[in-house]
């Protein structure tokens, strides 16, 4: 990318054909993804965000790798990394609750745990084993309540990302779907309720495989974790990576552009797709990945980091760094990933990294009090973000 530009055209929202509302040229963004911004930000994290930091109690029961699912105003879901099947139950201060495992191969059990959904208003939880293309729903003490299997035209197609919507709704990604990129479906018993089509010619997948005819497999790479799915103040921006246009959700249920890319997603060989990774009142911190990775070298997937200023009306290159360190250590945007949605976001900070910064004389403030009472085997620090008010 060699330099970002960006044009406001109030021309594309008529063009786009979405009904919802107004919109003034300003509030659309179109971003070159060929060119790199010129100018460099530095920020820190506290100046626009809150920052809040959750120590995961430890205990001969509650050792885990702090992969969290869900938080919320009373309650903390972490996984493992791997299919053991274990799910850890915290209050929201981090202390432990209790430990849940349905892993099985019974109408009542999951085999896979892809995500967990927690609805504290109804007292339940909703686990996506997508393996099955099947919704099992527990309540918080682990009691299984009901379970229902994918609506009938998701076929070849699963759930990636799940997000409570409304009461009696949740909010879904349906990845590898032709005809629809998200969804609308009931709790109860998981019928669709509003298809959310997004237009696009071909389908992208940012994905790479390699065939394997000795062994009669196939290899299959992806640049990792990344969210089409993004609550942002009363809203959802949907990010359909075959379209160039990012939607906004409104709640009256219609879409209205967000941000147009250039060039096509559709001409591109190899494609970039544009991900976002935290967005801000002021703030939108993204990144664009070149879908190309090299099996023989086992890298691939190169990657540029930009962020545009809503209040300047430019894309900057950024370094984010942690204020709650007296030396500079930087934040990066892509490790948070979205808690609830509130539009909060986390990332975990490994306890043997915050005792040697804490030995190291190089934390302050509430960090440096929560690294004081940990040693190298206790769990992770979750690091909670959410909208500066």
């Amino acid at each position: 990318m060699k330099k970002t530009s960006i044009l406001l055209f109030a021309l594309l929202f008529a063009l786009a054909g979405c009904s919802g509302g107004k919109q003034s040229a300003g509030d659309l963004i179109t971003v070159d993804i060929t060119k790199s911004p010129s100018h460099k930000k530095e920020l820190i994290l506290q100046d626009f965000m809150d920052v809040e930091y959750i120590p995961l109690e430890t205990n001969d029961e509650f050792i885990n790798q702090g992969f969290v699912q869900a938080i919320g105003k009373k309650n903390i879901v972490i996984k493992n990394r791997n299919s053991d099947g274990d799910i850890f139950i915290y209050d929201r201060s981090g202390k432990a609750v209790r430990k849940i495992n349905h892993k099985g191969q019974s109408g009542e059990e999951y085999s896979f745990i892809l995500g967990i959904v927690l609805d504290e208003d109804n007292n339940e939880m909703y686990i996506n084993s997508h393996y099955e293309r099947k919704m099992l729903v527990y309540d918080l003490e682990g009691n299984f309540k009901r379970s229902f299997t994918y609506a009938e035209n998701t076929d070849n197609s699963f759930y990636t990302e799940i997000s409570n919507y409304d009461k009696g709704q949740l909010i879904c990604k349906s990845e590898y779907s032709k005809e629809t990129g998200f969804n609308l479906i009931s709790k109860q018993d998981g019928s669709i309720t509003k298809e959310i089509k997004i237009p696009y010619k071909e389908k992208k997948v940012l994905a790479q495989t390699l065939e394997d005819k000795e062994n009669n497999s196939m290899r299959w790479v992806s640049p990792g974790a990344y969210s089409t799915l993004i609550p942002h103040n009363d809203n959802w921006i949907l990010s359909e990576l075959s379209s160039d246009t990012v939607y906004t959700f409104l709640p009256d249920q219609n879409l209205r552009p967000f941000l147009v890319r250039s060039p096509s997603i559709q001409t591109m060989n190899p494609e970039e797709f544009l991900i976002f990774r935290l967005i801000s009142d002021r703030y939108y911190f993204m990144e664009t990945i070149k879908n190309a990775w090299d099996f023989s070298e086992g890298k691939g997937f190169p990657r540029t980091f930009l962020m545009y200023d809503t209040q300047e009306k430019d894309f900057f290159k950024y370094n984010v760094y942690n204020g709650d360190y007296s030396v500079k250590k930087e934040v990066y945007m892509n490790a948070f990933r979205i808690a609830n949605s509130e539009n909060e976001l986390w990332c975990p900070l490994e306890a043997s990294e915050l005792v040697e910064s804490y030995k190291k004389g190089r934390l302050k403030g509430k960090l440096k009090d929560i690294a004081a009472t940990l040693n190298e085997e206790s769990n992770p620090v979750i690091m909670l973000i959410k909208q500066k008010k």
